[in-house]
């Protein structure tokens, strides 16, 4: 008589083979799918700090921009942009949100003097950084030295008569320190130029 193996016996050895099968491909997935999600968040971060970086450097060209203006209001008013005192150059300014009084107007009527006509130009030009800029800064002083010892801008001016003008001009910046706040006022100029208004001869 002819021994016949039971269907019994082969078909839960099967059924165990397919179970095993589809639990491995079912983790492979999981393992997938956390993979990407770092890949994702990784992504996600790098766009973020792009327009961060894309912001500021438009910040930057628009205070470039400006202090150029300035350069250029100097040089056509310099009888006045030459005086060494605030009360005489109304272009020398520590400014940081409150924009400086004055009574010219020279777009309804004729300016009297080169000292009201400096006082209007200052304070429109201020109007346009503060429209420009958040929370702009503007420091314009004579200034031999506006680099500290460790080579950073710094605000503080040494006032010299025989110094350059020099603009110095920061804005709020995103902070990078994560556990902080999202904002930081500036703590030193993003740009500094030199302001030649020209020479008393």
């Amino acid at each position: 008589m002819k021994f016949t193996a039971p269907v019994a016996w082969t078909v839960p050895m099967c059924r165990r083979h397919a179970a095993r099968t589809h639990g491995f491909t079912l983790l492979e997935v999981l393992v997938a799918i956390v993979v990407l999600s770092f890949g994702v968040l990784g992504v996600v971060g790098l766009q973020a700090a792009a327009l961060q970086s894309n912001k500021e450097a438009r910040y930057q060209s628009a205070a470039v921009a400006l202090g150029r203006e300035l350069g250029d209001m100097m040089r056509g008013n310099k009888d006045v942009a030459l005086n060494t005192t605030s009360t005489q150059n109304p272009y020398l300014v520590d400014f940081s949100g409150t924009l400086p009084t004055t009574t010219a107007d020279c777009f309804t009527a004729a300016c009297a003097s080169t000292l009201a006509v400096a006082q209007f130009n200052m304070r429109e030009w201020l109007k346009q950084v503060q429209a420009a800029l958040p929370g702009a800064r503007v420091v314009v002083c004579f200034d031999d030295s506006p680099y500290g010892s460790d080579g950073r801008p710094e605000w503080a001016c040494n006032s010299t008569a025989n110094g350059i003008a020099v603009g110095k001009i920061g804005w709020t910046r995103q902070s990078n320190n994560v556990s902080g706040g999202s904002l930081e006022r500036a703590t030193i100029p993003s740009v500094v130029l030199p302001l030649i208004a020209g020479s008393t001869s």
